[in-house]
């Protein structure tokens, strides 16, 4: 028999044997299809983890948070497996609803939504949750407004000072009072589409006006990769956590820095690359935009992030529970941006 390069590796069966996690996804590696990107996912995520130097962005679109996936945001926040976190302002509107004593329930796709909004019940696929209960989390925002009046902030500045309101209240299990106890910035590129913009809309129309500035954002999370002497990113779903991510390299660009794109690249998305959409598109495909090096170590899986998530995370917790990264700490000042380990 010929063996060529293209025919050095078997596929290997997986066998039904007691077993970890990451034993189970070390197997997968020698699989086909999505098992096999999942599997590869992890390699990437805890390679990137090890490469000391390497600052870690990660976007987080869809309905994680309503669909159970805040402790595992947090649990990367609080074991330093992400550096920064872009998001929807929907995941961290659910996520300050829940700080609050306030639930989603488990429901039904199949349930009728004309009886449902007769109860004031709103539905996210199969999970429910109260109108009323939201609209008392516009108001806690609209009132927290109240304390900074007339001030303009990043969505960052403005998240972190959110994240320390929760964390004094005395609920930190939450994504954004982790990330200020943690020292870990949150941006919301797109702020004003969520509930986050509804309250701060209350607050305008009582006469309190926060201004939030989202050229600052671009601003500053491009300096956070200017900063950096490697980066990775992580994309659950797409959207505009991804292009806000993905544009720092083409910022810093264009502001005359000398950058090759992100190094280590990894997302989970149900989207297709076909459609000609971000949220699909391929990372070969940001290659040509030098949003993502030429040599980077990237690996895209088509799943549902609900799955992948917790499959995942699981893993990388078992394989390094142990490894002590060197942590990038950014502080920002009125010069620009400072960092260190």
């Amino acid at each position: 028999m010929h063996v060529h390069n293209f025919t050095k590796t078997p596929t290997k069966p997986v066998e039904v044997i007691d077993r970890s996690i990451s034993e189970l996804t070390d197997a997968m590696q020698y699989t086909g299809f999505q098992g096999r990107k999942l599997a590869e996912s992890v390699k990437v995520w805890e390679n990137m983890l090890k490469d000391d130097g390497t600052t870690i962005f990660m976007g987080l679109s869809g309905a994680m948070v309503p669909a159970g996936m805040r402790n595992v945001v947090k649990y990367l926040i609080e074991n330093h497996m992400i550096d920064c976190l872009v998001s929807t302002g929907a995941n961290i509107f659910h996520d300050c609803h829940e700080a609050l004593g306030l639930k989603h329930y488990v429901g039904s796709h199949l349930a009728n939504d004309e009886e449902l909004f007769g109860h004031g019940i709103d539905r996210i696929y199969d999970v429910f949750a109260y109108e009323g209960e939201f609209r008392d989390t516009d108001h806690f925002i609209a009132n927290f407004a109240k304390q900074h009046n007339g001030k303009s902030y990043s969505s960052r500045e403005f998240i972190r000072l959110l994240g320390k309101e929760i964390s004094e209240k005395g609920n930190t299990d939450s994504i954004i009072a982790s990330a200020y106890l943690n020292n870990i910035p949150v941006f919301i590129p797109a702020l004003c589409d969520s509930s986050i913009g509804i309250g701060l809309t209350i607050a305008r129309r009582n006469g309190i006006n926060i201004n939030i500035d989202q050229i600052k954002d671009v601003d500053e999370i491009t300096r956070m990769v200017e900063a950096s002497a490697k980066t990775g990113v992580i994309y659950v779903g797409g959207g505009v956590p991804k292009n806000f991510i993905q544009q720092t390299e083409v910022v810093a660009s264009i502001m005359g820095h000398d950058v090759a794109g992100h190094e280590y690249a990894i997302q989970f998305t149900a989207d297709s690359p076909h459609w000609g959409g971000l949220s699909g598109c391929t990372f070969d495909e940001a290659v040509s935009w030098g949003k993502i090096a030429k040599e980077a170590k990237k690996v895209q899986v088509f799943v549902d992030a609900t799955i992948a998530l917790p499959i995942v995370i699981h893993a990388l917790h078992e394989k390094t529970n142990a490894h002590k990264r060197n942590i990038p700490c950014f502080e920002w000042t009125e010069g620009g941006i400072d960092l260190h380990f």
